[in-house]
């Protein structure tokens, strides 16, 4: 069948599809040797000189640039401009070092697009439907899939560390240990209230953290849940008033999501570069090494966060019949930036553009995954319940069922707002430490490979905030199924 399509296409194309498949098999054969001269040497079954293998990555990498020059498509940049940083930091760690701006820098440009974007599209998406019921159906269909979600990811991560067994026997003096940040306590009046009402000020205090106090401040301090609240109640309001008066507000508004649009199509021909750089700064800082004293730990999240994906997020996708093939298509620019970075903010206007594109109206895009940052960390969730019983383990400490399960769901509560932020985590884990008496000191230990760990969840957490939006739509019946099947990556 394959053939006979092959066949009626004019000459020009066949020759075209011909080549790009020469190339791409070329790419194939020498990826797969590059990878078994790494495995013979890592494994020290047949003795191969450094230069050798700097010989090899380099070729490889040669062949990769010519792949990605053929394919001339984004997504193949940006996973090309990985294997570089990677090859970068193994051969040049101090050249990589110096990279670190170039990614930094892509950051900053992405943030700048995060606030106007959100503003743009959810003013519009309120106040250009008038739909207020509809705001209030999203918000807690919402919350109940984020529950849902987070809540089987802290399951998956306590029964995979349970059963790996990751923490007992590590030996922590071995390991590498670094200075931990500082934990801030949320405010100067818990000093001066008493342990039993700590929780309930917790709580109190992380609804005064959604309100904002000034606009511009928040779009500033990148404060994505308090852009949320400030824009839904805007739509809220101009909804209510009349149309003359609303019109040229809510025309201002879908302007300024279309052209936010484009400004992201613009910065994203930066990618590659800030994602090579951010994967050279890595491998550069941290080197291999330190994977073979973590091992277990860093093999049990990616395994966690495997089935988590398998177990939860395939069947989701075949019950509401969602392709699982385009959806992979719409999701996998995105999240290798994400994985790169290890933020979700880096993420998020290529996240809304793409799940547009799939079928998602743009109002409950733009919800939805804004939100999802702060409610529905599925990686995050995961990590936390894990290393903290890890901590646990490695301490000997033994913890109970009904322990393991306080401290996983405290963290599922501490954690709220994190994804924006690059190892934001840490904090939320040393405070719950801290709270449930478990050793700081062994996350010390575990500090060093806390970037290679953001990478997956915070990758985890762009991919369940991005299925979040398809199942909403799908729930509120305003999916565009012809939208997803004819989906292409940029």
């Amino acid at each position: 069948m394959l053939k006979n399509r092959i066949a009626s296409l004019p000459l020009q194309t066949k020759n075209k599809l011909m080549k790009k498949t020469k190339i791409g098999l070329i790419t194939l054969i020498c990826v797969t040797i590059a990878l078994i001269i790494t495995l013979l040497k890592e494994f020290n079954i047949v003795p191969i000189a450094d230069q050798v293998m700097m010989f090899t990555r380099w070729g490889l990498a040669v062949v990769l640039i010519v792949y990605a020059l053929k394919k001339r498509n984004l997504t193949t940049w940006i996973l090309v401009a990985m294997l570089l940083g990677v090859f970068v930091g193994v051969d040049f760690p101090n050249v990589a070092a110096a990279l670190h701006p170039l990614s930094k820098g892509f950051i900053k440009l992405v943030k700048t697009i995060v606030g106007p974007i959100l503003f743009g599209t959810l003013v519009y998406g309120i106040a250009g439907h008038s739909d207020l019921k509809q705001v209030g159906r999203m918000a807690w269909k919402s919350m109940l899939y984020f529950f849902c979600a987070t809540s089987c990811a802290i399951f998956i991560g306590l029964a995979v560390i349970n059963i790996t067994q990751a923490g007992v026997g590590v030996d922590i003096k071995s390991m590498p240990h670094e200075e931990l940040p500082m934990v801030k306590t949320a405010d100067a009046a818990l000093e001066h209230l008493p342990q039993n009402v700590h929780g309930v000020y917790k709580f109190a205090h992380f609804f005064y953290e959604l309100f904002p106090e000034n606009i511009v401040k928040s779009m500033y301090e990148n404060k994505v849940l308090q852009i949320v609240v400030f824009s839904v109640l805007f739509g809220i309001g101009l909804a209510m008033v009349e149309e003359k008066k609303r019109k040229p507000f809510v025309d201002f508004a879908e302007s300024l999501s279309e052209v936010m649009f484009k400004f992201t199509n613009l910065i994203m021909y930066f990618a590659p570069i800030g994602v090579g750089a951010a994967m050279a700064y890595t491998v550069g800082h941290l080197g291999v090494d330190i994977l073979k004293n973590l091992f277990m730990l860093l093999g049990s999240l990616y395994i966690a966060l495997i089935v988590f994906v398998l177990i939860v997020f395939v069947p989701i996708m075949l019950v509401l019949k969602i392709s699982i093939k385009k959806f992979i298509q719409a999701v996998k620019e995105p999240v290798s930036i994400a994985f790169a970075t290890t933020s979700s903010d880096a993420a998020l206007p290529k996240a809304i553009s793409n799940m547009e594109k799939f079928g998602v109206p743009r109002k409950i895009v733009s919800f939805v995954i804004p939100t999802g940052y702060s409610f529905n960390l599925d990686g995050t969730s995961l990590y936390l319940s894990l290393a903290s019983i890890f901590v646990a383990q490695a301490a000997g400490m033994h913890l109970g069922i009904g322990q393991q399960l306080a401290i996983a769901f405290t963290l599922m509560i501490t954690s709220k707002g994190v994804a924006a932020v690059p190892r934001a985590s840490l904090i939320v884990l040393i405070a719950t430490a801290e709270q449930f008496g478990l050793p700081v000191f062994i996350i010390a230990a575990i500090l060093g490979i806390d970037e290679l760990m953001d990478m997956a969840r915070t990758s985890v957490n762009v991919i369940g905030n991005c299925l979040a939006t398809v199942v909403v739509a799908k729930w509120e019946g305003e999916f565009d199924e012809e939208a997803s099947k004819n989906f292409i990556a940029d």
